[in-house]
């Protein structure tokens, strides 16, 4: 499983914004696009997802750009990445409007999927924006713990068992 590119963008961009911000400034996508390498067009595309679902709040004029519309510790990379991507969904086995499966009358993993989804929803949903900021300052030098060293559980690996 693999986000897009889009979704890890987002990510990036969000990270960015609320090192820049607190929630509190405004950035404009300009100045977003030098600072995390991103190309202007996808930053201002991702401006305009993000916005829409009520994660970034926009203005106009003089005293316009962008900012958080929440704090940071109240988004989630689910939050994000549903922003940019739609509903977290596995397989089009959890969305019971959808029946596209070959085999979805005879499939007997099919009743597991909902619950593997609504944990890798968790997982994403526990992870907050103000944690992934945290990590790395504007400078790209690390300034606190990493995410696995924050909770050993969200590290790589970490509840597979053979």
């Amino acid at each position: 499983m693999r986000l897009s590119s889009l979704a890890d963008y987002a990510v990036v961009m969000m990270s960015a914004t609320a090192r820049h911000c607190g929630g509190v400034a405004r950035l404009n996508a300009t100045r977003l696009a030098e600072d995390t390498g991103l190309p202007l067009p996808t930053v201002q595309k991702l401006v305009s997802r993000l916005s829409a679902a009520g994660l970034i709040e926009t203005g106009r004029g003089a005293a316009g750009g962008f900012r958080l519309a929440r704090p940071a510790a109240a988004i989630s990379l689910a939050d994000i990445v549903e922003a940019v991507e739609g509903p977290i969904a596995l397989t089009t086995c959890v969305d019971a409007e959808r029946h596209d499966c070959a085999v979805e009358g005879s499939c007997r993993v099919r009743p597991h999927w909902g619950g593997v989804n609504e944990l890798v929803r968790g997982a994403l949903a526990s992870v907050s924006l103000a944690t992934i900021s945290s990590s790395y300052p504007v400078d790209g030098k690390p300034a606190g713990r990493t995410l696995s060293q924050l909770d050993p559980g969200l590290s790589p690996g970490a509840g597979v068992h053979a």
